[in-house]
């Protein structure tokens, strides 16, 4: 994953390199517990990636870390749909890259090659846990 990008060759693989092995391994099989998901079918390409970024903002917040994103599988050229191929580029585009720390393709049980595992980074607290000053 070289330059910090999230694809590889287009296929959404991740920044595995800046993260834990063990970790980007329990991504790639599943084995993180899903705490959110967004199911973009039959949404517009503009509505999606509106979804998909208020989505991300608010799971982070919500101190989420990893979300499934259900792209579907459609049907367009060389048979990947228009949602399969752009999410994993909306994923890289600013401000998303900013909260996703990888992606990867989802298993079978969570909706295969029409589904991908978000893992967002942790938003950082910068002391200001407990009461107000």
């Amino acid at each position: 994953a070289e330059g910090g990008r999230l694809l590889d060759g287009g296929r959404a693989v991740g920044r595995l390199a800046d993260m834990d092995k063990r970790l980007a391994e329990r991504l790639r099989r599943g084995q993180l517990p899903i705490e959110g998901k967004l199911d973009l079918h039959g949404l517009t390409q503009e509505e999606a990636h509106d979804q998909l970024g208020g989505f991300i903002a608010i799971s982070q917040k919500q101190g989420r870390r990893c979300i499934l994103v259900v792209t579907g599988k459609g049907m367009w050229r060389e048979g990947a749909g228009i949602l399969r191929e752009n999410v994993p580029r909306w994923l890289n585009e600013r401000p998303n890259r900013a909260r996703v720390l990888a992606i990867a393709q989802a298993q079978p049980r969570d909706g295969g090659t029409g589904a991908l595992y978000v893992l967002l980074k942790r938003l950082r607290d910068d002391g200001a846990k407990g009461g107000s000053r």
